[in-house]
């Protein structure tokens, strides 16, 4: 199991952006889903933006439109960017990755490799 490293989470006023980073050079010659999670107080755990190793790209709605997932040209670091966030997005969100193949990543049943987490907090 790998240890993946995030950073870039702070607050911000509503209508803010932020970006989040993610450290994932262990999968940049693997067939993989990676991503983002969240979790708010005492809800549950919701994936939020993913990416398979052939690009495609899966939202979860509530973000679709605001949130942009991408890695750089090494494929060593994955990005969330967050655009017009909203008071509900307010929660810790995680980095996650498996390595799989052929596998619908916005299902989001997946994730061997998490990060500590980052918290993303949005004031109205």
């Amino acid at each position: 199991q790998v240890q993946l490293k995030e950073s870039g989470g702070g607050s911000v006023q509503a209508g803010g952006s932020l970006t989040l980073s993610c450290e994932v050079s262990e999968y940049a010659d693997k067939s993989y889903c990676m991503g983002w999670f969240r979790q708010a107080p005492v809800k549950e755990r919701e994936g939020v933006a993913a990416m398979d190793s052939d690009g495609r790209t899966s939202y979860t709605n509530s973000v679709q439109g605001r949130f942009i997932i991408s890695q750089d040209n090494p494929k060593k670091t994955l990005y969330l960017q967050m655009n017009n966030l909203k008071p509900e997005d307010t929660a810790t969100y995680y980095c996650a990755a498996e390595e799989m193949k052929g596998f619908d990543c916005g299902r989001w049943n997946w994730g061997r490799d998490w990060g500590q987490g980052t918290q993303v907090t949005v004031s109205s």
